[in-house]
């Protein structure tokens, strides 16, 4: 995917967009495909899924479901940020915003390659005030520093589980490895009902970037 040996231009987005480009091995600062299930067979019967659909359960309950699933990359020396937020901010309000999701490192996630930090209770606090990181961009912020949060290094094999409403981000690569992450996210049958009614897919149609023709959210 990440090669384009599989054509995911359709779901295939820049969340780094706002930051000046790098000199590396993708076209993207970082790289973030949406819905990879859609191009891998089987992919939703694999163990990740499986796992994380039984945590998932434990905690929350038996109706949460397999919501959406997306692959974000950066690339060796890819020193974009991906800024502070809370995933609640890019959902609409809907009656339930109970979710929760896994990360999944596909290479050791450090603190010098852009392993995730949150900051430790920020789910029971009120959702904060967000805003486009720059100006005609869809990747959003809120006031927020590494002071208030944690990071959270992990090898490959392991996973990191936040709520919706949980407030993180994580630090540019700057090494000569890539960092690369598989996600994906559950919530109530009833809530994931509720988006396909109101026509929100988590850009399964496809997504709309600055530079594409594609249409979504």
């Amino acid at each position: 995917m990440l090669d384009g040996e599989i054509d995911t231009k359709s779901h295939r987005n820049d969340l780094g967009a706002h930051d000046n480009p790098h000199q590396n091995e993708m076209p993207e600062n970082i790289c973030q495909i949406m819905w990879p299930s859609v191009y891998v067979n089987g992919l939703c019967d694999g163990p990740i899924h499986q796992r994380a659909k039984c945590v998932a359960q434990t905690i929350y309950g038996d109706d949460m479901e397999f919501d959406f699933d997306m692959l974000i990359a950066k690339a060796p020396q890819a020193n974009t940020a991906m800024p502070w937020h809370s995933d609640e901010a890019y959902w609409p309000k809907m009656p339930d915003k109970q979710a929760m999701s896994f990360w999944t490192p596909m290479d050791d996630a450090t603190v010098d390659n852009g392993c995730m930090w949150f900051v430790p209770g920020s789910h029971r606090q009120p959702l904060r005030l967000h805003h486009p990181v720059k100006e005609g961009h869809h990747t959003i912020t809120c006031v927020c520093t590494e002071k208030e949060g944690v990071p959270q290094p992990i090898p490959v094999g392991s996973c990191t589980i936040h709520h919706g409403r949980t407030l993180h981000y994580t630090r540019g690569n700057t090494t000569d490895k890539p960092r690369r992450a598989y996600i994906v996210n559950f919530r109530p049958h009833t809530m994931i009902e509720w988006e396909r009614q109101n026509n929100f897919d988590h850009g399964k149609q496809g997504i709309w970037t600055k530079n594409s023709e594609n249409v979504n959210k």
